[in-house]
């Protein structure tokens, strides 16, 4: 049996961040109209920059990698919450091992297949609940929700969360994403109610 992970914001208590209200599932949100068919024959996670053990995995060899299931709350910086979403895939953690960050290594750039992109501290990535999930609620990630990979960061407001991921870029300084280009907070810390600038 796989671990089973609950997201210690799950256990706060103010596990509601301010200015939220509790919905029954995500409303998905893209930035494009039409998502495409990935051709997963030629896809490749991969991560570099500011790491001493560049990485290049197709998507069966992700999956191979050790994962966990993730029991996390989801909070949309458009003022709603739901409660419980799980998620199965691999902790960032592991992959992090695995590269070996450079100690100038601070922010990371996530690259993502429709051309979106979101930037956040490293530290986020260190965390037990970070994880690049493949499934959600048992079952492979619905491609609204972001097949092939979701990046699913609890902590922090849910377009951190970046759907179609294929990349992360590891860096020295902070480099702003879609949405921080467009007045967005650049970190987004959903109990500082940190959603714009």
């Amino acid at each position: 049996m796989k671990k089973r992970i609950v997201s210690d914001i799950n256990l706060r208590e103010d596990r509601l961040p301010p200015g939220q209200r509790w919905i029954s599932a995500p409303i998905v949100y893209d930035i494009v109209d039409d998502i495409p068919d990935w051709d997963m024959s030629s896809y490749r996670f991969k991560v570099w920059g500011e790491v001493e053990e560049p990485l290049e995995l197709t998507y069966e060899e992700l999956l191979s990698l050790p994962s966990v299931e993730l029991v996390a709350d989801f909070h949309c910086v458009t003022r709603w919450s739901v409660k419980e979403i799980l998620w199965e895939g691999v902790q960032t953690l592991e992959i992090l091992k695995r590269v070996k960050p450079k100690d100038s290594a601070r922010f990371v750039l996530v690259h993502c297949l429709e051309g979106y992109t979101t930037n956040l501290p490293l530290e986020y990535l260190y965390e037990e609940d970070t994880i690049l999930a493949y499934k959600m609620m048992g079952q492979v990630i619905p491609k609204r929700h972001g097949y092939p990979l979701r990046l699913v960061v609890p902590k922090l407001y849910a377009w951190k969360s970046a759907k179609y991921v294929w990349g992360l870029e590891i860096l020295k300084e902070d480099v702003p994403g879609f949405w921080e280009q467009r007045g967005y907070h650049m970190r987004g810390d959903p109990w500082k109610e940190e959603r714009y600038w």
